[in-house]
């Protein structure tokens, strides 16, 4: 009987660990990708910082034509600057909001991560004009971060109370009492036809009342006419 020698063996794993043709492997995850809950964070971060860039360098052209005589750095600066400020809001936000439970937090919640965000992304602001503006930009963007989302608060919970009522009638800048215009509803605009329609109805009856008054004077005029004239038997 053969027994199979060294070389034999080596090839018949060589064989085994050498992918075939027609058969698809599955490949194994790369070491770089990132965990769904990252991008869905990072996405939006970098499209408000797209945005955020492109205010800041209209905002920056504007102010370099004043300003700079240099308007094209100037926008480009003020571009850079809005951009970097942008992502790093929101993406720190969202950081802190994934990180407290995205769908359980309290309004206040809310708050405080806009707080810690726009500390974040004053920091980063102020790292870029320089060391001596880090502290005052994070609390200042602290602070428009915290009021920003505390007026949000506000608008959500008034949207979501007129919302909830129905039958509340929607508010206008017509039922001011300073507007000459008013804002009338169904009801009361069948009201107001209805009391036309009455004015209307008692005009005509006014108008029938005098055509019958104008036709008895005219039938009494006729008939002291007709009293008046001589009577040709009488006279023969």
């Amino acid at each position: 009987m053969m027994q199979p020698n060294a070389c034999s063996i080596k090839k018949i794993k060589d064989d085994m660990t050498m992918p075939h043709p027609g058969v698809d492997r599955e490949s194994p995850r790369r070491q770089n990708d990132l965990p769904p809950e990252i991008l869905e964070i990072i996405g939006p971060a970098l499209k408000v910082g797209g945005l955020s860039g492109l205010s800041g360098l209209t905002v920056g052209a504007f102010a370099g034509v004043i300003r700079s005589s240099t308007p094209a750095l100037f926008a480009l600066a003020a571009g850079i600057q809005w951009s970097i400020l942008g992502t790093a809001f929101w993406a720190s936000r969202g950081f802190v909001l994934h990180a407290w439970g995205k769908d359980k937090v309290t309004p206040r919640e809310n708050i405080s991560a806009s707080a810690i965000a726009g500390a974040v992304g004053g920091t980063a602001g102020g790292i870029i004009r320089g060391r001596k503006n880090v502290i005052p930009g994070a609390i200042m963007f602290a602070l428009l971060g915290a009021t920003g989302q505390y007026l949000y608060n506000v608008a959500d919970a008034r949207n979501s109370a007129l919302a909830g009522k129905p039958e509340c009638k929607e508010s206008s800048w017509l039922d001011s009492k300073w507007s000459p215009m008013k804002v009338l509803s169904d009801q009361d605009y069948e009201n107001m036809l209805r009391e036309k329609l009455l004015r209307v109805n008692a005009e005509i009856a006014l108008v029938d009342e005098s055509i019958e008054a104008l036709r008895s004077q005219e039938r009494e005029s006729t008939s002291a006419a007709n009293s008046e004239k001589p009577d040709p038997a009488k006279k023969a």
